[in-house]
């Protein structure tokens, strides 16, 4: 990897049942394979911050604090089978120490007050702690590459301009991935950089490969998967 590489969407230990690499190995394959910083992006969780800034520390490489939030399709407090048992993902990070407050804030209510299967925020809470943060539109279990994926274009374009304004220009991605056994992101893929390049207000975007670190059979656990499934590969990108 060259300098100029750094991974922005990593899960750990920490992603339970969907992670099983280990902070201070993570940390220095990082530093060995000459990146200087690394994000840490667990699933709905940010219980390895202080592991992970240590480790990161003795690596000698900057930590960059986040999370891969779930958003309900509604409402945080609406809970009704079979309409909000959907989450999206969504990833954000934390740009000073403004938004790392505010990572914890979103991350506390989403398991306090949101939590339906997962820990979920909505957008009304991100509205209100939006600041100092960096967002990206997640993998394709993100609300906006569900949207192109069920041909929603129009309302792909809108909520793209939501989280622009939310945001801002500068602190807002399109995130592109490229897995093996993952068919739909070559259809997906073009479409989103067709969206993020049109005028007159063009959104930035950026590559990422969801990084978790030999985890297997943790995820077939929670899927209830057979690991030698090609459908395994699939599956691991929908979590």
């Amino acid at each position: 990897m060259g300098n100029s590489f750094v991974h922005l969407h990593v899960h750990s230990e920490y992603s339970l049942l969907d992670g099983l690499a280990r902070l201070p190995d993570l940390c220095t394959y990082a530093q060995e394979s000459g990146m200087k910083a690394l994000a840490l992006t667990d699933h709905g969780q940010m219980y390895g911050m202080i592991r992970f800034h240590r480790a990161a520390q003795n690596a000698g490489i900057k930590p960059i604090y986040g999370c891969e939030v779930y958003q309900s399709p509604r409402r945080l407090y609406q809970k009704e089978p079979k309409i909000d048992s959907k989450a999206y993902h969504l990833v954000l990070l934390a740009k000073n120490k403004v938004g790392y407050g505010n990572l914890l804030k979103l991350v506390t209510t989403a398991n306090l007050e949101g939590f339906y299967y997962r820990p979920r925020i909505d957008k009304e809470l991100l509205a209100e702690h939006a600041e100092g943060l960096i967002c990206l539109s997640a993998c394709i279990s993100g609300l906006i590459p569900s949207l192109v994926i069920n041909g929603q274009m129009d309302r792909a374009r809108q909520e793209i301009g939501w989280y622009k304004e939310l945001f801002g220009a500068d602190n807002f991605f399109i995130e592109l991935q490229r897995h093996a056994g993952v068919p739909e992101l070559e259809r997906v893929n073009p479409q989103l950089v067709a969206l993020a390049q049109e005028e007159p207000s063009p959104v930035p975007f950026v590559v990422t490969n969801t990084s978790v670190g030999g985890s297997a059979t943790a995820i077939c656990t929670n899927t209830i998967a057979n690991i030698v499934n090609p459908t395994y590969r699939l599956i691991l990108h929908l979590l």
